[in-house]
């Protein structure tokens, strides 16, 4: 039986490393731990709830306004201790956070293989998005098994001189996560007014903080000043640099509902509820495509390209003028509607957990 160690950092980590969880967990040649860092605890937590995860071990990392370098440090020495009393045949983790880079740096140090899912997301700016293109940048060429999520993720790997025998392309395992999910009826705390479209906003991303933060939210504003026929829902972020400023612009407009982050169940059925959905994401622009639903990306430049070359998804970055045309067009032209809400899914079957866990298999004898 080989030990593997599935290490979650953050909420959208745990969505995406659940599905393959719970498949390890049924095959009789892995035993698998989870290591929780909780450099997102409560949201972190909610969903290892969901779907009855309990780690085995938790760091419980997370300290109010944490910076870059006091997590980095704090998070290297934690998960050295644990990789050398756990003694794991290999790490997996997923994504793009300060968790995933420091664990494939400490598992450097320490000689342990290790495999990155959702491998080879570029934007081709190091700066963009920050910290997390360079996070990922270093985590590929620290692993040794790349689980890719798109052919177009794979070519960014080999660009990078990454062996082709060392990638996989599976398919993300967010579809998994989100297929599961969305099959359970969800009741909302929050009553939404039926005889308005809703329209689903998140935003929290580092490099938007400060002033393009608070253009899109102008756009948000006046874009529900402008259409009367729209309620908005945002959930938002706990960061006090996202929090203040969204309350400050947006809280005293009876159409706009300002409120805590969702759990992923309750968020899973808003998405579904959504008439289109504003947002700066990863995963957004991967779970609504799926459900049918338009999604307006507050950037520039995106690492998930497959989406917006299918029509599905597209860049309006944080520009006022832009946020109101695009999402008014949507609105108000039918044509434009439907090109967007066609339920294309670029990013996978619901299959990616289940072929990540042969891989590894494979790998292991």
């Amino acid at each position: 039986m080989k030990k593997i160690l599935a290490v979650i950092g953050t909420r959208p980590e745990a969505i995406k490393m659940a599905p393959i969880v719970l498949a390890l967990q049924k095959c009789k040649w892995a035993d698998v731990k989870v290591l929780a860092t909780a450099q997102h605890r409560e949201m972190l937590d909610q969903v290892l709830s969901l779907f009855d995860i309990i780690p085995d071990f938790d760091l419980d990392i997370m300290e109010e306004n944490q910076g870059l370098v006091d997590l980095t440090s704090r998070l290297l020495l934690a998960l050295d201790k644990t990789l050398e009393a756990s003694s794991p045949d290999i790490v997996l983790a997923q994504g793009d956070t300060t968790t995933v880079m420091t664990t494939a740096l400490a598992c450097f140090y320490r000689r342990i293989p290790y495999a990155h899912v959702e491998a080879g997301l570029r934007t081709g700016n190091i700066a963009n998005p920050f910290p997390e293109e360079m996070n990922r940048v270093v985590a590929s060429h620290l692993s040794t098994i790349h689980f890719a999520p798109t052919e177009s993720s794979k070519s960014n790997l080999l660009q990078e001189n990454i062996p082709e025998t060392a990638i996989h392309v599976t398919g993300n395992t967010v579809i998994d996560a989100l297929l599961m999910t969305a099959e359970k009826d969800i009741e909302l705390d929050i009553v939404l007014d039926r005889s308005k479209r809703l329209v689903l906003m998140t935003s929290h991303r580092r490099e938007n903080f400060g002033s393009p933060m608070q253009e899109a939210f102008g756009a948000v504003r006046e874009l529900v000043e402008r259409n009367s026929d729209i309620e908005v829902v945002y959930p938002v972020h706990p960061n006090p640099n996202v929090k203040e400023l969204a309350y400050g612009i947006l809280g005293d407009h009876q159409r706009i509902k300002l409120i805590d982050p969702l759990d992923y169940a309750p968020f899973v059925q808003m998405m579904k509820q959504a008439f289109l959905i504003i947002s700066d994401s990863g995963g957004v622009q991967e779970e609504a495509p799926a459900l049918g639903k338009p999604v307006l990306v507050l950037r520039d430049k995106t690492e998930r390209p497959e989406a917006v070359e299918a029509g599905v998804v597209k860049l309006v970055g944080t520009n006022r003028e832009r946020i109101l045309l695009e999402t008014e067009k949507l609105l108000h032209d039918d044509n434009a509607y439907k090109s967007m809400a066609r339920g294309v899914s670029p990013y996978g079957d619901g299959r990616a957990a289940e072929r990540i866990s042969s891989i590894l298999k494979q790998w292991a004898y």
